[in-house]
């Protein structure tokens, strides 16, 4: 980051204690300009230490003063609606974009550790969800999720580790069934952070005793047609997710396994009934997330990229249909060299052939190590991912 455009209230002359509202507001805008998703304040003993989270990648941006950063830190929580003397326990809260001059809202979560307080916030996204087609997926994986959107019944997993975009492809799902209109769609979500209209959204408020499992057992009785459940979490989830598909739902929802054969591995753990697994399950597909060359420097880095070389992500996706075929083998648990279409690593080398991003942020993207810049990332990089 330039340092002309970095505010160090230490030697800033406005750094005062009326200063802090300023500083946040900065802060918030900086991240925004920057397309960070969250702002990290880390409570040190000499300070707070702030870092974005640009691209999926913690980015160190900027050190706060001790008395500037107990303000800052004061004026978070007080927006928020928080405890402001509350420092050893966790709070969550959320600040209108009003109040910060953001273009959305946005949500708060302190945490304490033995360096001090860390607070983050979490920047949503204020032009809304996106349509299927800007997801930048290849066209026959936009082709399988409009394909599966319009069918009456039948349930669609997502997987990826977290912060692989799984979240935006499901309100890219919701956005299209809304436009498409005459169906009941209800979601239950942790949290809702987008507001779709003509959904109905739940949040879920596990302190509250409001899980996703009871959550989804009582919203069946509001009569959906399709139900979004955001997260399967444990036995009755699972269970609950694959009876609403074969009574007559379409279900959309997320499972963490890391690849596609993964997912039904995981899902036959979580729910033993096999033939009601194969029978509910029509698509599952496995997404990742890649930064994206900055195209103003071409990866030397530059002001538009804070010096990072990247700009933006790009998304590698894979899936597999569901067949009568397939469908026979998981009813039988034979699972054994499933494999999915197109394998993440076939995708991944033609994004570095096309000069849209480099074989050393593909290691990091996909979590494996071996391969150097140029060299054959089929040889290194396994089908499943992650």
């Amino acid at each position: 980051m330039n340092a002309k455009d970095r505010m160090t209230p230490a030697e800033n002359p406005a750094s005062t204690a009326e200063s802090a509202p300023r500083i946040l507001e900065h802060l918030v805008a900086q991240a925004e300009q920057a397309g960070a998703s969250d702002i990290h304040l880390q409570m040190l003993s000499d300070g707070a230490a702030v870092t974005f989270r640009l691209d999926g990648v913690m980015t160190p941006t900027d050190r706060l003063p001790a008395a500037i950063a107990e303000r800052v830190f004061g004026r978070v929580k007080f927006l928020a609606r928080l405890k402001t003397y509350q420092e050893s326990l966790p709070q969550d809260g959320r600040i209108d974009r009003a109040d910060l001059n953001a273009r959305a809202d946005i949500r708060v979560a302190t945490y304490p550790t033995v360096s001090g307080e860390k607070i983050v916030l979490r920047l949503f996204d204020a032009p809304g969800a996106r349509r299927l087609e800007e997801l930048g997926f290849p066209a026959p994986a936009l082709a399988e999720l409009d394909g599966f959107l319009r069918q009456t019944a039948g349930l669609l997993l997502l997987t990826g580790p977290a912060g692989s975009g799984k979240t935006t492809t499901i309100y890219a799902c919701l956005r299209h069934l809304a436009e498409q209109g005459g169906r009941h769609v209800i979601t239950v979500e942790d949290p809702a952070e987008q507001v779709i209209p003509g959904i109905m959204q739940t949040e879920v408020n596990e302190a509250r005793g409001l899980d996703f499992a009871r959550a989804a057992r009582h919203l069946l009785r509001q009569d959906p047609q399709v139900l979004v459940i955001g997260e399967i979490r444990d036995e009755e989830t699972a269970n609950l997710v694959v009876r609403a598909a074969l009574t007559g739902h379409l279900v959309i929802s997320t499972l963490h396994a890391g690849s596609c054969p993964g997912v039904f591995e995981r899902l036959l753990v979580l729910c033993p009934d096999r033939s009601a697994v194969a029978s509910s399950l029509e698509l599952v597909l496995n997404q990742r997330l890649l930064r994206r060359r900055c195209e103003r420097c071409a990866g030397k880095g530059c002001p538009a990229c804070l010096d990072t070389g990247y700009r933006g992500r790009l998304p590698l996706v894979e899936w597999l249909r569901l067949t009568p075929a397939l469908r026979r083998r998981i009813a039988t648990r034979d699972l054994d060299g499933l494999v999915a279409h197109p394998a993440l690593a076939e995708s991944a080398q033609a994004l570095v052939q096309a000069g849209l991003t480099d074989a050393v942020e593909v290691a990091r993207g996909l979590g494996w190590t071996g391969a150097a810049p140029g060299s054959g990332l089929q040889n290194h990089c396994p089908s499943g991912g992650a």
